[in-house]
């Protein structure tokens, strides 16, 4: 890892994503920023729901001494007040990434775990805070990144990069069930562009088209989101074509590096913004962690 490092701060934006997509921006959109953490930690990789009125907002935790991160969910009341955060999910590999929603009278989580070797889905005991492992969706040799499920003209669509395949590939897979059997589509990877593969939010339906946020990674990771439609979404065929990145406000400062999730919740959109930091305090970071390794040895 480079002596830079990517800080991540989460936002509430009080626009429905369809609003963000439609202008092409976010300036002039009231967000609501998740607290400062710690210095060097993070809050990344937001995806949410509403329940009994509450907001509540999952996120990728993540510090940079462990180098591990886990899912903590913060929970907002109507008027985006701060009332209650807590870990709700944490493994031994690191977690992020955590897409929830709703389906078949259930609430998932599925979060990226690829250190893990698999995918697991979780199936919420008790909400928000409760989770057990309901299945691993099994892909053979792929090695899936963000993984992003919806349910599209009668079938469920994956959508995620391989960590086993180069950087800028878009892999697909569908199946009739959300626990599967899964099937890769004939035409993997259906896209290869490191401007406009990667998942990186909610898909929604536009005129009658699938539209997956996509992360934009041409001159950093994670450095800013492109709406990618589906043109055609076929078991057969698909056909997509790229728009242009959702442009930041300045407002953002610091924040203005990056953004590699919008997703919607309802008439709010949660998105993430990043800056890098370079300091005595992480070239020491650095330094200190190479120095265990040559240790352990």
């Amino acid at each position: 890892m480079g002596l830079r490092k990517d800080i991540w701060r989460v936002g509430i934006v009080n626009s429905p994503l369809s609003t963000i997509l439609a202008q092409g921006t976010l300036a002039g959109l009231p967000v609501t920023w998740t607290p400062p953490m710690r210095r060097y930690c993070f809050r990344a990789d937001p995806f949410g729901l509403w329940r009994n009125g509450r907001l509540h907002v999952f996120v990728e935790d993540y510090d940079y001494r462990v180098r591990i991160g886990s899912i903590d969910v913060l929970i907002y009341d109507a008027s985006l007040t701060l009332t209650a955060h807590r870990k709700v999910l944490q493994t031994p590999w690191h977690l992020s990434y955590p897409y929830v929603f709703e389906a078949e009278g259930e609430t998932w989580m599925l979060p990226e775990a690829y250190r893990s070797g698999r995918l697991t889905l979780y199936r919420c005991k008790h909400f928000p805070d409760q989770w057990e492992e309901a299945t691993v969706i099994d892909l053979g040799a792929d090695i899936a990144i963000d993984a992003t499920p919806f349910f599209h003209n009668g079938l469920w669509w994956l959508f995620y990069a391989c960590a086993t395949r180069p950087i800028g590939a878009l892999h697909v897979a569908y199946a009739k069930s959300l626990t599967g059997p899964w099937h890769h589509h004939p035409a993997n990877p259906v896209r290869l562009d490191v401007a406009s593969t990667r998942p990186g939010g909610t898909p929604c339906v536009v005129n009658g088209k699938l539209v997956l946020p996509v992360q934009d990674c041409t001159q950093t990771y994670g450095g800013a989101i492109r709406p990618l439609t589906f043109d055609e979404l076929t078991p057969e065929r698909i056909v997509t074509h790229a728009g242009s990145p959702i442009r930041r406000p300045d407002s953002y400062a610091p924040y203005t590096e990056g953004m590699h999730t919008l997703s919607a919740v309802g008439d709010v959109t949660l998105i993430d913004a990043k800056y890098t930091d370079l300091s005595a305090y992480g070239i020491g970071l650095q330094a200190y962690r190479e120095v265990k390794k040559i240790l352990a040895r």
